[in-house]
């Protein structure tokens, strides 16, 4: 198999993928109902490969291997500096196939492999790293008690835990949930979007040649109303984190708490303003609204759809979604905002759409409220600093935002006035594994990334004794 990044001169040559299987107990097994699905190329509409797809029989399978590498296992057991070692190689191993990887979510995502190769493969590896220097630094606290009693606290893994990716970064998702929950001592089930399933299991292998024990990760590929829902709802899993709609994060939190009131980190949609004051190089800013919303497809939910005044693409991930963007542009047009630019299909073939610009868009509109997650803008103005708050924060979603300003009164205003979990003053899309990521209001709850992410894979307990005849107190 032959991969070209566009007109450059990248290539990378991959054996035929024609079928893959589940990884359970750190096998690579079929499914038990020997169901299958396609994962499709949205450069072209065909077929990549054969998918093992599993439901509530395999969940089950992958919930048992890991709830015995849990209970029985040495994961947990090891010195928090053997999971460190482990966790560095399973690194190492990523950026040695970073080629593959990086293919594979060309491939599976319409990714560019050139973006795979030098900054979304290397990212998931980093992930990798930053909580595997964790490992060894997690402890509790020793508490003074009244009378004669001595407490501290332990902060123990929570357990199995489920976590469901989406399918805009196959990769860097992966490792963002996989590595705190490893650094914590948990042992896990993954589901990854049923769009972009090739780089999970590539992992698992890689994880295994890592040295990770068996049944500590687990892939198990298939559709989100099956496998994802027999996630949520197990009585045996002790925390699920879901990356993706706000729909399916609302059924995901009713399954969690009417199974076993496990907890969960909802990491959900957005519809992210980005607010631009009149003291700044309107120019400069337009060129950094540009390719933020283009930035991987616009397949990302804290993108700037909603500009308050003020290329490469690749295609969509699927056609259902390039469909459904298609369809939000044609409301746009039919409710009254004014296509200035893009808005049709940008090939003959494939899931690809021009760069869509609206302007005259009110609030009220339909593209204005709903998150489309593709490379479509709205272009709307402002004429005071408590209107762009108003206006900013009229949605029900939180994820991010941006301000761009020359004046520190009114940056800090504004970024302390947006109801979001992120706010990036000055530029857009800065991320690092060491700053937590998450929303607020529909957007969900809870954070991936940091080391608020680790904590979320740990419990706290709290122990107290007594002390007899001490000299102090």
């Amino acid at each position: 198999m032959t991969l070209q990044n566009g007109s450059s001169d990248c290539h990378i040559n991959l054996p035929k993928i024609k079928f893959t299987q589940l990884f359970i107990d750190g096998q690579f097994v079929d499914a038990v109902s020997g169901k299958t699905f396609e994962t499709i190329d949205p450069r072209n509409g065909e077929v990549i490969a054969i998918i093992a797809e599993g439901d509530k029989d395999d969940i089950d399978l992958a919930v048992k291997a890991a709830r015995h590498a849990f209970d029985n296992g040495p994961w947990p057991r090891f010195p928090a500096s053997e999971r460190r070692r482990m966790m560095l190689k399973f690194a190492d191993l990523i950026d040695q196939n970073i080629e593959e990887l990086a293919a594979l979510d060309s491939l599976d995502a319409g990714k560019l492999y050139s973006i795979g190769k030098l900054s979304d493969i290397p990212n998931a590896a980093e992930k990798l790293r930053y909580y595997a220097g964790a490992a060894d630094k997690i402890h509790g606290s020793t508490l003074k008690m009244s009378g004669q009693l001595h407490g501290y606290t332990l902060r123990e893994p929570i357990g199995v835990v489920g976590l469901i990716n989406p399918w805009n970064f196959p990769s860097q998702m992966f490792t963002m949930k996989v590595g705190p929950a490893l650094a914590a001592g948990c042992t896990m089930v993954v589901k990854p979007a049923e769009q972009t399933p090739l780089s999970a299991l590539f992992l698992a292998h890689l994880a295994k040649l890592a040295g990770i024990p068996d049944g500590v990760l687990n892939v198990v590929t298939g559709y989100g109303y099956s496998a994802g829902a027999a996630i949520s709802s197990h009585m045996d899993i002790d925390k699920v984190s879901f990356t993706g709609s706000t729909v399916v994060g609302r059924l995901v939190m009713q399954a969690a708490a009417a199974s076993n009131l496990k907890p969960v980190t909802l990491e959900l949609g957005g519809k992210s303003p980005f607010i631009i004051f009149d003291d700044v190089d309107v120019d400069k800013v337009a060129a950094l609204a540009l390719r933020a919303i283009v930035y991987n497809k616009g397949e990302k939910s804290v993108l700037p759809v909603r500009a308050f005044l003020f290329n490469t693409m690749r295609p969509q991930v699927d056609e259902k979604q390039y469909n459904k963007i298609l369809s939000y542009i044609e409301i746009g047009k039919k409710e009254g905002a004014t296509l200035l630019a893009g808005g049709k299909p940008a090939a003959n073939k494939g899931y690809y759409i021009e760069p869509t610009i609206f302007t005259d868009v009110t609030d009220d509109m339909t593209i204005a409220k709903e998150e489309i997650f593709g490379p479509v803008m709205s272009l709307m103005k402002f004429k005071s600093v408590e209107e762009a708050i108003k206006r900013g924060n009229a949605t029900k979603y939180g994820l991010a935002a941006g301000v761009m300003t020359n004046d520190l009164n009114i940056a800090n205003t504004v970024s302390r006035s947006i109801r979001a979990g992120m706010v990036w003053i000055n530029c857009y899309l800065a991320f690092s594994d060491a700053l937590p990521f998450g929303g607020c209001k529909m957007s969900g709850f809870g954070r991936e990334m940091g080391m608020e992410s680790l904590d979320s894979y740990l419990q706290i307990k709290s122990v107290a004794m007594p002390i007899h005849n001490s000299p102090w107190l």
